[in-house]
């Protein structure tokens, strides 16, 4: 008889401590960090077939104070990577300091730059799925993250 409890006993440990770690899955899937595409034309396809506007950040990674500030209160924040996984397809336009690149990136980036007439860093630029600029924003912006998806909600009407 003592046998048998000990069985159960066991069982349930095991049930418990698979539980638990699923539970911590699903928590960090669900606060996870929001995809960064660096490719224009695969993040305008993406957001043509979910319906979503694709936002530029075209940003100094490794170097730009402002920047990190940004990345800090906005884009790592989980209402911020909620509103991105239902609105929004997110690219990076990095010009780093330190961080490697390929060629195809830095002529790629430096072609954004141009297009946009970007002069500073942080810009975000926000597009219809077709290419058209429906929100653009210099520096940092100040609210965290309810002020950037009221702004971008806004973009969406139009």
């Amino acid at each position: 008889m003592e046998q048998i409890v000990n069985q159960r006993k066991t069982i349930f440990m095991k049930r418990s401590i698979f539980w638990m770690m699923g539970c911590v899955l699903a928590a960090q899937i669900a606060t996870a960090a929001p995809e960064w595409l660096t490719s224009v034309p695969s993040a305008q396809a993406k957001a043509k077939n979910e319906s979503k506007l694709v936002l530029l950040d075209f940003t100094g990674s490794d170097w730009c104070v402002w920047c990190k500030k940004l990345d800090a209160d906005v884009f790592s924040k989980p209402d911020f990577a909620s509103y991105a996984s239902k609105n929004l397809v997110l690219v990076e336009v990095d010009f780093p300091s330190h961080k490697a690149q390929s060629d195809q990136l830095k002529s790629a980036n430096a072609a954004l730059q141009s297009k946009y007439n970007i002069e500073g860093y942080p810009t975000l630029v926000a597009l219809t799925p077709a290419g058209a600029v429906v929100w653009k924003h210099e520096g940092y912006l100040e609210g965290g993250p309810s002020a950037m998806i009221s702004q971008l909600d806004e973009a969406r009407k139009k």
